[in-house]
């Protein structure tokens, strides 16, 4: 099965699963992006389930308004997120996401990585 993104789902790595939310390569468009932020929650709703969840930004312009609808996103996804890690942030991104989400209330278990190996690879592991 293929999440909207056009992720296959479940992803399997390395001994287990995750899911990847291909975000990455929208560049400037906006409306693109939080169009299929909202078909990925409904998916995941569907799911059930608790997600180990990749997240690729690369090649996506991270403004202010984006940082804001990934809060969001996040928020309405928490209790389906067992842990979720970023790729293609910047470290000043990543740091507005951590503050934007504890501001919240959130506290989920997130990492920033360069390298989506390195992501997907503390996903699996506890």
């Amino acid at each position: 099965m293929k999440s909207p993104g056009g992720s296959i789902y479940p992803y399997y790595y390395k001994g287990g699963a995750i899911h990847c939310l291909k975000y990455g390569s929208k560049y400037n468009n906006e409306e693109q992006l939080f169009a299929l932020m909202k078909k990925e929650e409904k998916f995941i709703f569907k799911t059930n389930k608790r997600l180990k969840i990749w997240v690729d930004m690369y090649q996506t312009a991270v403004t202010s308004r984006v940082r804001q609808e990934l809060i969001n996103h996040i928020y309405n996804l928490k209790d389906h997120i067992d842990k979720i890690s970023f790729v293609g942030l910047s470290s000043l991104n990543a740091w507005r996401l951590r503050r934007g989400m504890k501001k919240l209330g959130m506290n989920p278990r997130i990492s920033f990585y360069a390298d989506p190996e390195d992501a997907k690879t503390w996903l699996i592991h506890e």
